[in-house]
């Protein structure tokens, strides 16, 4: 399989490759078939942008149930996946953490999930135990819509990172 000239190596492949193997890709970036199906139905992507926009697009359509099961691919803030190097480098702020705040943060994901039947999910590349923490705090007062449509716009920014880098990986290269 060769480059398309102007198109990162990773986006390439993701448009050449055989349905199989894009779904799979695809439910790597989020847990939701409705999500992953409207993307792969509209391959090749010209553009990095034209496959951001298809994920926005798609995410945006997403109905409750689809949310559902968008989340349930994601574990609680401070547990990442056993082995599993895009949770842990997701969620690398928690790493550090006092174990204080990791036993605070527990007791909120708890917390958050039986009043809203799922776990807490936010963007948490770049944030601090902290500030995860503090979100949480602040969100765990909202009602069911209101979070859905945050989660919404939390999703959109994880699938955006994840998307990003299944576009630029090259052939053999770690996820």
């Amino acid at each position: 399989m060769g480059q398309t000239p102007g198109l990162p190596a990773g986006l390439t492949r993701f448009n050449t490759t055989d349905d199989g193997a894009a779904e799979a890709a695809l439910h790597e970036v989020c847990a939701s078939r409705a999500w992953g199906s409207k993307l792969l139905a509209q391959r090749p992507y010209a553009t990095t942008d034209a496959l951001y926009a298809a994920s926005d697009a798609a995410m945006a359509e997403l109905t409750a149930e689809d949310l559902a099961e968008a989340m349930a691919g994601h574990p609680p803030i401070g547990r990442p996946k056993p082995g599993d190097p895009t949770s842990s480098r997701e969620q690398s702020g928690m790493a550090g953490a006092s174990d204080a705040l990791k036993a605070e943060m527990l007791e909120l994901n708890l917390a958050y999930q039986e009043k809203f039947g799922h776990v807490f999910l936010i963007c948490a590349s770049g944030r601090t135990g902290e500030q995860m923490r503090d979100a949480v705090r602040n969100r765990i007062d909202n009602t069911p819509e209101q979070e859905r449509e945050i989660v919404r716009v939390e999703l959109g920014k994880i699938n955006r990172i994840r998307l990003t880098r299944l576009a630029e990986l090259a052939e053999g290269d770690a996820a």
